[in-house]
């Protein structure tokens, strides 16, 4: 199904005419860059609900697009409804993985396959490549462990695990490795490899159990001469998927062959991970790529001007590269946004267009700290998503980290209590009340508590603000 949905009470064709319409008024690269992936719209009870993954994106379809969608839907339909701008979380993931990433072509296309040689005429099956990767003070470390694990003999960083904040580059480092190897071995066909999410592969192993088909499952894992798994921290608190990753981890390091991880957080940070898991990660080579600096955000501006055929002026470049110090994808984005804007008025991209254009974007982030930075951190710490921060959930564990995901973004970011309530799905007053019990805790020297798959944890509230604020430095 189409990123961009429309629910209305009428025929498909009505459906599809109603995002042509849109998309013919406002031009491919603006449809693109704002409604073709991670926002949904729904036409119905009298009203237009359009869901967007953040307060960014809201903003600017509140400010920019509503009454070309009423117009549209109007057109199409005949009716007169008010548009209404709501923020789903859940689209967020969405939204990375088709917006800024394409993840989800490149889950979809690894999705069956051992990495096996290609022929000449064949694509590579992952999108990411060691030679674009832009190497620069913030990640040079964790390139060369890439490098060396690709170097054709025995890797002296066996696991190696890379963690970082989002955004920074760690699904491209493992997509390189694969694609790398793979190149080297193209005509071995011996050599099994495979490039998995921690989602993807506990869902194999859940369909495994349900289908009665666990032998199949383990061949097709304990076999592989590389094994690259993304999103390793998604394995928290559950039990019988980091068991039987346990065992294919040993397998395939029993057998002299390689393991690569990503991680939104380091291996002892990663909430109701096996501790014989930590060992076995931390026994390895454990790398931390930071955010961009100054330079290293500059190059990635002009290679993603230059995929972009973009005319963009170096001192646009530079403008964006020092106001957006967080995360690649967030400087992508900001050039999406800024082509979509040149192309109304079929001009170049300039300085004083990157100024105009980013003032409000800028004003809701101007520390290289985002939210979702915090989210992934703390959500990894407690062994949740971040999913379950913006969930209607109430269980202990998830009151407890949503609480301090907002209490470190209060005291972390520039973000005002609406703009956290509303990020997270709350009202301002959640946040407010948040904030405030964190703050009476600290003042009291309170311990924090909360329920695990094994049993009941605690930890005072410093300790605990001390060892994920660490994170973030």
């Amino acid at each position: 199904m189409d990123a961009t949905t429309v629910s209305v009470c009428a025929d498909d064709k009505a459906r599809r005419r109603i995002l042509e319409t849109l998309e013919e008024r406002l031009g491919p690269q603006q449809f693109n860059a704002w409604f073709r992936h991670g926002t949904h719209l729904a036409v119905a009870d009298g009203q237009v609900k359009v869901s967007v993954p953040n307060t960014f994106v809201a903003h600017w379809v509140e400010t920019h697009y509503q009454s070309q969608i009423a117009s549209a839907v109007r057109q199409e339909t005949g009716w007169e409804c008010p548009v209404i701008v709501a923020i789903d979380p859940s689209l967020t993931g969405e939204l990375r993985k088709h917006q800024l990433d394409s993840q989800a072509h490149i889950v979809s296309r690894a999705k069956e396959g051992l990495g096996r040689p290609s022929g000449p005429a064949e694509t590579p099956a992952l999108r990411y490549s060691l030679k674009d990767f832009v190497v620069g003070a913030s990640n040079r470390l964790a390139y060369s462990a890439a490098l060396a694990v690709t170097g054709g003999q025995k890797s002296p960083f066996n696991p190696l695990f890379i963690h970082g904040a989002c955004g920074v580059g760690k699904t491209h480092l493992l997509q390189g490795i694969c694609n790398a190897v793979n190149a080297q071995r193209r005509g071995s066909r011996n050599f099994q490899w495979r490039y998995v999410t921690g989602e993807q592969f506990t869902n194999e192993f859940i369909q495994a159990l349900r289908q009665r088909k666990f032998d199949e499952f383990r061949a097709r894992y304990r076999k592989l001469d590389l094994l690259a798994i993304d999103d390793v921290h998604f394995l928290a608190a559950k039990k019988a998927t980091q068991d039987e990753f346990l065992h294919t981890f040993n397998a395939i390091d029993a057998a002299g062959k390689q393991v690569v991880m990503a991680s939104d957080a380091p291996p002892r940070m990663v909430g109701e991970l096996n501790e014989q898991l930590v060992s076995r990660f931390t026994a390895g080579m454990v790398v931390r790529i930071e955010p961009p600096e100054q330079a290293t955000r500059m190059e990635i501006l002009r290679r993603k001007a230059r995929a972009l055929r973009m005319d963009v002026g170096d001192e646009a470049l530079e403008y964006v590269a020092m106001h957006l110090r967080g995360s690649v994808r967030e400087l992508e984005g900001a050039l999406v946004k800024l082509g979509a804007l040149a192309a109304i008025d079929n001009g170049k991209v300039t300085a004083d267009l990157a100024r105009r254009g980013l003032a409000d974007h800028l004003a809701r982030t101007d520390s290289a700290l985002t939210l979702g930075d915090i989210e992934a951190v703390v959500a990894a710490y407690f062994g949740i998503t971040p999913a379950d921060l913006h969930s209607s959930r109430r269980t202990r564990t998830v009151s407890v980290a949503r609480m301090m995901a907002m209490f470190l973004a209060r005291r972390h970011t520039q973000m005002s209590y609406p703009e956290i309530g509303r990020h997270m799905g709350k009202n301002h007053s959640s946040a407010v009340l948040a904030v405030q019990r964190m703050e009476a805790l600290l003042a009291d020297r309170g311990e924090l508590s909360w329920l695990s798959p094994l049993g009941r944890k605690s930890a005072p509230a410093e300790d605990l603000v001390r060892t994920l604020a660490e994170q973030f430095v």
